[in-house]
């Protein structure tokens, strides 16, 4: 169990992946959209978004009450 530190750590935490997330978003479909965009720039954003995607579902697993089955 999860003290209310933790909690309200792992939930700012979550808020900050998620608006970093968002942003490279934005960032990957400006670069695409661009005549020449750098690819390996855009890979490398879109592994880094993949990563964040990782980190904000294990955290919201972690954040959600286990629902009996």
């Amino acid at each position: 169990m999860l003290t209310e530190e933790e909690i309200a750590s792992a939930r700012l935490t979550l808020h900050e992946l998620q608006i970093e997330h968002r942003d490279l978003d934005l960032v990957i479909e400006h670069l695409a959209l661009n005549p020449l965009p750098d690819e390996l720039l855009v890979r490398r954003l879109k592994k880094r978004k993949l990563l964040l995607k990782d980190s904000i579902n294990q955290l919201e697993r972690m954040l959600e009450p286990d629902i009996p089955a």
